[in-house]
């Protein structure tokens, strides 16, 4: 675990260039995963991908962020910060699967929601809240993993379900340690202070109760896969012991726990 870290130095590790990427973990742990596309309105924000595979033998869904390998890529899919129509395609996939009574997987790495004029003109914050409001009532199991930066409600609105794990090099927070630092102290070179207040690692969080747990990370990535897989198999397992009533009641506890 990276306890002798400090924050800053966590926030460049979750942004590094040499991150496992969101598809790694697809091919890794689901490799017969089938892409589904569109979120029903007009549009397939390629900043989201998700779609069907099977997990140890049952079926589920799966949800990714993807910043893009190429720069034609990750200027298309905007770096990973997805637009209305990724989360409208997000949430019309986890309705789909709590008619199939699918699990769900989530896997986040984003600096936030698209902010753009065409995102807010599309509804980008109703977007959001609808994901935030619809998914957190719909009685299947329901787990992300933040494997790099969790960005703001841009995470969040993949993020409210069951459980929340991370990878050890990875950030979850409202904003970005530079936006905070401009805000507080009208100077962005003041992040890695910001970074320390507001309590965005891992380690902080799970101390705070905001995650379930921790993941390890390592160089590597197959083995990050298969420590990712133990966590989903062995949190799912629990998960699919409780009825749908009492998964509900428990989620809900848990958000107001915070």
């Amino acid at each position: 675990m990276n306890k002798q870290l400090s924050a800053s130095e966590i926030v460049k590790r979750a942004r590094s260039d040499n991150k496992i990427t969101g598809m790694e973990i697809i091919q890794n742990i689901f490799p017969d995963f089938i892409e589904l596309h569109g979120d029903r309105v007009g549009g397939d924000d390629p900043a989201i991908v998700g779609g069907l595979a099977t997990f140890h033998h049952q079926a589920v869904t799966i949800i990714t962020t993807d910043r893009g390998k190429t720069t034609g890529e990750k200027l298309k899919k905007h770096f990973g910060s997805p637009m209305p129509s990724g989360y409208r395609k997000a949430l019309r996939l986890v309705k789909q699967a709590a008619k199939f009574k699918r699990p769900v997987f989530c896997f986040v790495n984003t600096a936030g929601a698209f902010p753009s004029k065409e995102a807010e003109e599309n509804g980008q914050g109703s977007a959001i809240a609808q994901n935030i409001l619809q998914i957190s009532q719909l009685a299947i199991p329901i787990i992300t993993v933040i494997y790099g930066e969790g960005g703001s409600g841009g995470a969040l609105a993949l993020a409210c379900g069951d459980e929340v794990w991370m990878l050890e090099n990875s950030t979850y927070s409202i904003l970005s340690p530079e936006g905070f630092a401009s805000i507080i102290w009208k100077d962005s070179t003041k992040a890695d202070k910001a970074a320390e207040l507001m309590k965005m690692v891992p380690q902080a969080l799970l101390n705070q109760r905001i995650i379930e747990g921790i993941i390890p990370e390592s160089e590597d990535h197959r083995k990050v896969c298969r420590d990712i897989e133990q966590v989903l198999l062995r949190r799912l397992n629990k998960l699919q012991e409780l009825s749908p009533n009492q998964l509900l009641a428990n989620r809900k506890k848990r958000y107001r726990e915070f």
